[in-house]
């Protein structure tokens, strides 16, 4: 935690002159004690941590092309927020493998010594784009000459072995179970890890641990791009796979491009909210900018998939997007409020949170025409319905759903020559994204009316793990509006 660790401000300036002068540097030391693995691991668990790589130079190009400049700003961008701690990503390629190359070391010393410029740690990833699991030694000999100068330095919180590993790889375990005692030894006060991605997930860690048994790990990555909605039973999965390890959330987030801005907040929102309802500290977005064209070197399979390029919380542009807002309210403030789902619906439409539920029968549009509060409402016009249900707009709420728990959720609604079903409704699913049940509200009455509140209240009912609001409008040859929803 950056409050917590010894200041290292000399060392980093001396570390920063001679990298100018294309002199090497040395890792800077603490001024005090060295900090032990209780230390490091009490950081780890607790650390404001964002991933990260510069807007036009992703994964291995930031290594290549190499703009300690715009690393800077960013980070100072990332500090803003209230990030204390940082990830960065070392791959085997772009560094020299297995001597590293000194032009290579030197970089990495000024990234940590930029990221300690702004009162953040690092966490570095080893072994990224790697599959060399049969050159056993030189990987011990390669990762001990990155980690062993860091051993004892306060500045560098943890290590993940490999990025997103992948237990089913029998010689990638065998790899693996031969590195965790080599670094061990060469850097004891250090918490080692390994991540999974979002599709193995918590039986992927169980994999882990089951494989790992006689060279444990010290924490477990994990990487959550699951349905948001559902993410507490998930996070409580991946707790229970490992425990009594403790774990973080070492990557989540959802493309804006493949959403909207608008739901990309709400994601976060949600996985931060549940992360806190389950006892885990420490969240990292996945990430902080968005890509522009080309950053993402062309070897990646990523740099095919558009939606990659839209994951940041700022645009490639600088610009912020809401995404920064959710991030920076829940590390500096812990809340997360409903706002971020535009229940109002005067957010701008790119931030738009409601998703059309059987559109081809019918779907809402914000407009000004006619609004309670404010100056926008959802509209629907000339519905109908399919054999699978009534058309509706829906969103889920920032809160994570447990069984037994109390709801309540209220719209207003107007009519103008109204026909068909009006109503409000609440739609449980299990942790698997099964439907449950559904609870309604009352009705709005057919014809001319004016603005009536519509109210469902309910308790969560077993089994339950995830909920959807609708606002619904089917068989209807008039017109209606909702206004002022709320939901708690």
């Amino acid at each position: 935690m950056k409050n917590s660790r010894p200041r290292v401000r000399t060392a980093v300036l001396t570390a920063s002159l001679l990298l100018g002068m294309g002199l090497t540097a040395t890792p800077a030391r603490a001024e005090s004690v060295a900090p032990d693995l209780s230390t490091r691991m009490s950081a780890v668990t607790s650390a404001k941590t964002i991933n990260y790589y510069p807007s036009d130079a992703g994964w291995s190009a930031m290594w290549t092309n190499f703009d300690p400049v715009a690393i800077d700003a960013d980070l100072a961008k990332a500090a803003s927020l209230g990030a204390n701690d940082v990830r960065l990503i070392v791959f085997p390629d772009a560094f020299g493998f297995p001597t590293p190359k000194t032009e290579y070391t030197e970089r990495l010393s000024k990234f940590i010594s930029i990221a300690d410029s702004h009162g953040m740690t690092v966490k570095m990833t080893l072994f990224d784009w790697w599959e060399g699991y049969g050159d056993v030694t030189r990987s011990i000999a390669w990762a001990k000459a990155v980690v062993e100068p860091y051993k004892d330095d306060p500045r560098v919180l943890a290590v993940e072995l490999k990025n997103e590993f992948r237990p089913d790889d029998t010689a990638a375990v065998a790899w693996v179970k031969q590195l965790i005692p080599a670094i061990r030894e060469a850097a004891p006060a250090m918490p080692l890890t390994l991540s999974v991605d979002g599709g193995t997930g918590a039986a992927g860690m169980a994999k882990i641990k089951d494989a790992l048994a006689s060279t444990p790990l010290d924490y477990y990555d994990f990487h959550f791009y699951g349905s948001s909605e559902r993410s507490l039973a998930e996070i409580r999965k991946a707790q229970a796979a490992v425990s009594p390890s403790p774990i973080v959330i070492g990557e989540t987030g959802v493309s804006s491009s493949a959403t909207s801005e608008g739901e990309q907040a709400a994601y976060l929102a949600r996985v931060f909210r549940a992360a806190t309802e389950a006892g885990v500290g420490s969240v990292a977005p996945w990430t902080l900018n968005d890509f522009s064209a080309g950053a993402i070197p062309s070897q990646s399979i990523v740099s095919t998939i558009p939606a990659q390029y839209t994951y940041g919380l700022y645009r490639a542009d600088g610009t912020a997007k809401l995404a920064a807002s959710v991030v920076s309210t829940a590390w500096t403030t812990g809340t997360m409020p409903n706002s971020y789902l535009n229940l109002g619906f005067e957010a701008p439409p790119n931030e738009l949170t409601w998703k059309a539920n059987q559109p081809e029968a019918g779907v809402g549009t914000v407009v000004t025409d006619m609004a309670r509060s404010g100056s926008y409402s959802l509209r629907f016009t000339g519905t109908t319905r399919t054999t699978a249900g009534l058309p509706s707009m829906r969103t889920s709420p920032i809160t994570p759903v447990q069984p037994g728990y109390r709801w309540r959720a209220e719209a207003y609604a107007r009519g103008l020559n109204a026909t068909g079903i009006t109503e409000i409704s609440l739609s449980w699913f299990d942790a698997n994204g099964k439907w449950i049940s559904e609870n309604t509200s009352n009705r709005l009455p057919a014809g001319n009316t004016s603005w009536t509140k519509l109210v469902v209240e309910t308790t969560a009912p077993a089994g339950a793990a995830a909920v959807q609001l609708h606002l619904k409008s089917a068989d209807n040859t008039g017109t209606v509006y909702f206004d002022d929803v709320a939901i708690s």
